[in-house]
Order: structure tokens, then C-alpha cells, then sequence
């Protein structure tokens, strides 16, 4: 749990209105999510951890389709989240290639891929946070109907991710907007020199990226009829979070190099306590 709780605030709060059972599991995959997003972030990327991860992988996999579910191999961090999306994939009926996308993407991250089109930006996209929703999907064991709003619901939130992080971005040397975009509206890069020299060019870069988050926010949206009331309040609250970040950016886009725009911890619980109490209602 503490991997997962050093992670993103609004997942975790909101996860843990989850029923206890769901919970865990969902644990149990940030557990793995958040260490590779750990060893790929660091400065430099600890990439011997990360091949580790991804040879150890490859051995599970193949276990996996035997029916084997793989015991850590020894009390490392390392061993003990292998085991975790081992048991993922295992209880929850999981496709395995879900991972393999995941691992692709963060070797994109340690190669500094760069993203000519919409295209790669979305395959970059899939990896890192539309398997993510499909795990969370079969954990919560939602109908195959609501899989593709559950991926657009991830790619939605991503997109918000990208500007937000904007800076940190730049400093690891990566940038996840597509180049073609970004010379569209005159900009040469997404540098907060760039941006401030270029105020109403990067404004409209923004908002352009602000539409298609708001496009994809709406596809995503129509898969909660198929939540059941006892979990969606917390998926809501998610949903909510991001929504209240991406109008702070709409407002002021150059807010993005100033701060961290987030919810805090208290404003998130509060939206789950109001939604519980509308819900309740209703």
C-alpha cells in the first residue's frame, strides 16, 4: 500500500472508498504500476532494475499460460510486485499483453521516445494508462461493454497527466505531445521560455490538447451506467479531480510552469463524502 500511497493522491484517496476486497487487489497493481514508474523515473532511470522486471516478466508470463502462478522468488520489492500482477492477471481473467503494452511504454520513457503524430502519442497513451483502466475494469468486474469507455476514461486522464506535468516532463527530457502538433501552433517546443515568449500560441495549444481531453472525457462518461453505485462514487470523485485541474488549466495555461495543479488530499475526500451523500439521495 505504500507504494501506491506515494503515488498519484487522487487514485489512492479515492480507491480507498472502495469494498475492501477490490481495494486490496487494486492495491495489489499500483504496487507494480508505481515501482516501475519508481525505477524509470529516477535520474537517471535505474534500468538495470528495470530489465530485471522485464526478464522476470517474460519467465511469468509464459508461467501464466500454464497455469502457474509464480511465488517471489525472494522479500524483494522488486519479487513481491511481480507477484502481485502476477496474481492480477491470474484471479482477475487479465490479458497478459496488458502488461507487455505497460512495459513497452516505460521503455519508451528510459529511451526518451519521441512522438511524431497522435498516433504514437496514443500507443505511448495505451501502455501507460488504458491498461491500466482495463485492469481496474476486471478487478471491479465491469461488463465487457464498459472496456472501451474505461479506455478512453485512462487516455482522458493522461492527457491531463501530460500537461500538468509539463515541467517534470521537460526535465527528464521528455515531452509526450505529438511534434506535429506542436509546430502547428508555432511553437518550436514546450519550453516555459517557449511558452512565455509565446503566450496566445501556447494558450491555443492548450486548449486544443483541453478539447480533445474534454471529446475523450465524454466517451468516458457514458460507461457509468454499467458501475455499480457502491464503487462509482469513488470513480466519480477521480473523474471530478481531473475535471477541477483541467479548468485551472484552461483558465491560466502558463499555471503549468508556476505549480503542481492538483487537488489536495482534503479536497478529494470531501467530494467522495459529498457524492456518497448524493448518491445516497438518489
Amino acid at each position: 500500500m505504500n507504494i501506491f500511497k506515494n503515488g498519484k493522491i487522487t487514485y489512492y484517496w479515492s480507491s480507498r472508498f472502495f469494498p475492501k476486497g477490490m481495494r486490496d487487489d487494486v492495491f495489489k497493481l499500483y504496487s507494480f504500476i508505481n515501482l516501475v514508474h519508481d525505477f524509470v523515473d529516477q535520474k537517471p532511470s535505474n534500468l538495470a532494475k528495470f530489465e530485471y522486471i522485464e526478464v522476470r516478466w517474460k519467465t511469468i508470463k509464459s508461467e501464466l499460460a500454464n497455469g502457474f502462478v509464480t511465488s517471489p522468488l525472494d522479500e524483494s520489492v522488486s519479487e513481491k510486485a511481480l507477484s502481485n500482477i502476477a496474481y492480477i492477471v491470474h484471479r482477475h481473467g487479465c490479458d497478459p499483453a496488458w502488461v507487455d503494452a505497460f512495459l513497452k511504454s516505460m521503455r519508451w520513457d528510459i529511451q526518451k521516445h519521441q512522438y511524431r503524430s497522435l498516433k504514437d502519442t496514443l500507443e505511448y497513451v495505451y501502455g501507460t494508462a488504458e491498461v491500466v483502466g482495463l485492469f481496474v475494469a476486471r478487478i471491479l468486474n465491469l461488463p465487457e461493454e464498459a472496456l472501451e469507455p474505461v479506455r478512453m476514461q485512462g487516455r482522458a486522464m493522461q492527457y491531463i497527466n501530460f500537461l500538468r506535468d509539463l515541467t517534470d516532463d521537460s526535465e527528464m527530457g521528455r515531452c509526450y505531445f505529438p511534434v506535429n502538433d506542436i509546430k502547428v501552433y508555432g511553437l518550436k517546443n514546450l519550453s516555459e521560455e517557449e511558452a512565455r515568449a509565446k503566450p496566445k500560441m501556447f494558450a491555443d495549444f492548450v486548449h486544443a490538447q483541453l478539447l480533445r481531453y474534454a471529446q475523450w472525457q465524454t466517451d468516458a462518461n457514458k460507461g457509468f451506467i454499467y458501475i455499480p453505485k457502491k464503487i462509482a462514487v469513488p470513480l466519480h470523485t477521480a473523474v471530478d479531480s481531473y475535471n477541477w485541474t483541467a479548468l485551472q488549466i484552461k483558465n491560466d495555461p502558463l499555471i503549468v510552469f508556476e505549480k503542481k495543479v492538483k487537488p489536495q488530499k482534503r479536497q478529494v475526500v470531501r467530494t467522495v463524502v459529498e457524492r456518497s451523500i448524493l448518491s445516497k439521495k438518489n
